[in-house]
């Protein structure tokens, strides 16, 4: 954003991914709408957003209708927050007020009790001044109207007020008391909208967006976030185009030459590679080569796998000659375990940056390694979103001169093959895997389908796992590898034996 509107000085929240959607926070001296249903966070991010004042020397207070003192103090400890700094306004009905004697019978509760209510709140702003002001929730005060022209009328009234009183206000909603009221929202200056989500398995997700916001420019669209022991965590939805940068072109050399060879010299820099092919058929360790190529070479790698437990992925490497230890103690290379059912994709997308940006205390990751896009396409809540996202996420990548390796396992062993979500469009670079029968066993195989930055191999070579990964010549004597169903025309000493054959 460029400028006078750019220059203008922002009321910030407290928390860095919010803000970061909000282009840096909320214009001051404003009413905001933050709706939501149960659960879905308002109330934390609301005391965040109090004791980002406290830190700024702001004065504040929060006007708590339905809500007790000390249920707010027990959620400010369960994050390790003191409350110390802001002033709470408890105005939950008492409990005398359950005595039939102290109910109204000649007046209705609105004609008396919200113009108390009412009064109460005002009293505590002037004796306050606060420079931040939180009222939770609205829906008391919807009941206490009881008519929507009379609740319509104070809520323009308390906007009214507070536009001359040099303070930003939140007003929390939580959507229980009727249905979704569009009015309240043409009433504040900007609205954001909290949702929580059970998914049928896994951990919950939550989500916000800003529904409206005047006279700012925001980062629009669902964003995830998660609340942690500390707070709100919102992790920005990823735009690719806010990171476009020129880079030289480099190529990334395998530990196989006969790889190389197949690849045309290796894969280039910024450029996406899908490995896809059945279970088994060598699609990881293939990618774990790479990484640890670049590793070798100094430049960063970071692996992070859905399907597999890192002692596993360990030792299985480890066997095929390839020793991860030296790399994983120097931070040239980390891996990751990535649970499916615990972390949202934008999560997910949020810890890549981290490793790209070097934010995670290594140097800036310049390989990547998916392993796998199932267990990516179980962590999204609705798979038709899978291509955009991934779209976006790869772009990102290759804008930051990162390469990218997507492992993709395919359903069956031999025979038609079919993928989960068809993704090979969006890769620069596709290396497939297959089964085949020879000599009496089951063998691999590997080729190259495409490659959009140059030319390639178009053999099919045979792929062999065992104390290494190799790569042996081109199988001309055989017709149909790639249904899984070859015809062999030649000789079976050409193929690759094994150590002790």
């Amino acid at each position: 954003m460029s400028g006078p509107k750019a220059m203008k000085q922002l009321s910030p929240t407290g928390i860095v991914g919010l803000d970061d959607v909000l282009g840096g926070g909320l214009t001051p001296n404003r009413v905001y709408l933050v709706e939501g249903n149960p659960g879905s966070g308002k109330t934390t991010l609301a005391i965040q957003y109090l004791m980002e004042g406290v830190r700024a020397n702001e004065t504040g207070v929060y006007v708590t209708l339905s809500e007790t003192k000390q249920e707010l103090l027990a959620v400010a400890a369960s994050h390790g927050w003191s409350l110390d700094g802001f002033d709470i306004v408890e105005l939950v009905p008492q409990e005398n007020e359950l005595d039939p004697e102290n109910q109204y019978t000649m007046f209705q509760p609105s004609e008396v009790q919200l113009g108390e209510t009412t009064r109460s709140i005002l009293n505590a702003v002037e004796r306050i001044k606060p420079k931040r002001v939180v009222i939770d929730s609205l829906s008391e005060l919807r009941l206490l109207a009881q008519s929507p022209l009379r609740y319509r009328r104070q809520i323009l009234a308390l906007k009214q007020y507070f536009s001359g009183r040099d303070c930003t206000v939140l007003m929390l909603d939580d959507k229980t008391s009727e249905a979704h009221d569009l009015q309240l929202q043409s009433i504040a200056h900007g609205v954001l909208t909290l949702e929580h989500l059970a998914p049928e398995y896994g951990a919950e997700r939550r989500r916000l967006w800003v529904t409206k916001l005047r006279g700012q420019r925001y980062r629009g669209g669902l964003h995830d976030f998660n609340i942690a022991t500390g707070g709100l965590e919102v992790f920005p939805r990823l735009i690719a185009a806010e990171h476009n940068e020129t880079r030289a072109t480099k190529t990334l050399k395998g530990e196989i030459e006969a790889l190389d060879e197949l690849l045309g010299g290796g894969l280039e820099m910024g450029t996406s590679t899908l490995l896809i092919g059945p279970a088994g058929s060598g699609k990881s360790s293939v990618a774990v080569s790479f990484a640890r190529a670049a590793a070798a070479q100094g430049q960063r790698a970071a692996i992070f796998t859905f399907d597999e437990r890192i002692d596993v992925l360990l030792r299985r490497v480890k066997g095929l000659g390839m020793d991860l230890h030296p790399y994983t103690e120097s931070g040239i290379l980390t891996i990751q375990q990535v649970d499916p059912a615990e972390l949202s994709p934008g999560e997910f997308a949020h810890i890549i940056r981290i490793a790209v940006d070097g934010a995670d205390g290594h140097q800036p990751a310049k390989v990547i390694v998916i392993d796998s896009l199932n267990g990516y396409l179980h962590a999204m809540p609705e798979e038709r979103f899978l291509t955009s996202q991934l779209h976006e996420l790869l772009t990102y990548l290759g804008h930051k001169g990162v390469i990218t390796f997507l492992v993709l396992a395919q359903h069956g062993m031999i025979g038609t093959m079919h993928s989960p979500i068809d993704t090979t469009y969006l890769a620069d670079n596709v290396i497939l895997f297959r089964y085949f029968e020879a000599d009496g066993q089951v063998r691999q195989a590997i080729s190259v389908l495409k490659k959009r930055s140059g030319k390639h191999e178009r053999t099919i070579r045979e792929l062999k796992l065992d104390g290494a990964i190799r790569v042996g010549e081109p199988l001309k004597d055989f017709q149909g590898v790639l249904t899984g169903t070859p015809q062999f025309k030649g000789e079976s000493e050409k193929l690759l034996r094994s150590k002790n054959g």
